[in-house]
């Protein structure tokens, strides 16, 4: 598992001339990493007398980040087991008839399993993007170009995602499950677009950037 080995060695993979670690599970990093500086604006909000009347929501926001941070780690180490499968299915036999009728189906089936870990990926992402929302408000101030840098890095991160997604979505044949993946995955975009904008126009702002 890349997660608990070196991240020397998970980047020079990533460059590697290897099929995985590829852009799905790059993304799963960017955004684990964009969730940790939410949880570390949190963290050093919560417990402090100074934001005491915002205790009880830091906490819940910090809840929610960090189950966004770990869910997005795992899904790092998914991504690449999930290629693995669609790799599987592309070297299956053709030869005949019945074959080529196996391996296409099989087909289908790896690409919606792989779909689903960037997609998953992207979920992760836009749910702590919108606890940015209000975590730039409430947290400690000294940790604000933090919370900037969390909504920089979980926007990307999301599109990286959306991105791994469509590539699959491209190949599939199930046009009702096509459509449907396609509308949610541009609404969430267009929405943590909107919201990241929003939260690094704030942070600047609380910043006093730029100088009078």
């Amino acid at each position: 598992m890349y997660r608990t080995g070196p991240v020397e060695k998970y980047v020079a993979d990533a460059a590697a001339g290897i099929p995985a670690p590829g852009g799905g599970s790059v993304s799963a990093l960017a955004g684990a990493l964009g969730a940790s500086m939410a949880c570390m604006a949190a963290n050093f909000t919560v417990g402090k007398k100074k934001f005491a009347a915002v205790e009880t929501e830091a906490r819940a926001l910090l809840t929610q980040c960090e189950a966004g941070r770990k869910a997005l780690v795992e899904l790092m180490d998914r991504d690449v087991a999930a290629y693995g499968t669609v790799s599987a299915a592309y070297g299956m036999p053709k030869d005949t008839d019945e074959q080529k009728a196996a391996r296409a189906a099989a087909i289908q089936d790896a690409l919606k399993v792989a779909l689903a870990e960037p997609l998953a990926a992207f979920r992760q992402c836009l749910g702590v993007v919108r606890r940015l929302d209000r975590l730039v408000e409430i947290a400690n101030p000294n940790l604000i170009s933090d919370v900037g840098v969390a909504a920089i890095l979980l926007e990307a991160a999301l599109r990286g995602a959306k991105i791994n997604v469509e590539i699959n979505l491209a190949s599939l044949k199930d046009a009702a499950f096509v459509a449907e993946t396609r509308k949610e995955i541009e609404d969430g975009a267009a929405e943590a677009a909107r919201l990241a904008a929003s939260v690094v126009q704030r942070v600047y702002q609380k910043m006093g950037w730029p100088p009078a």
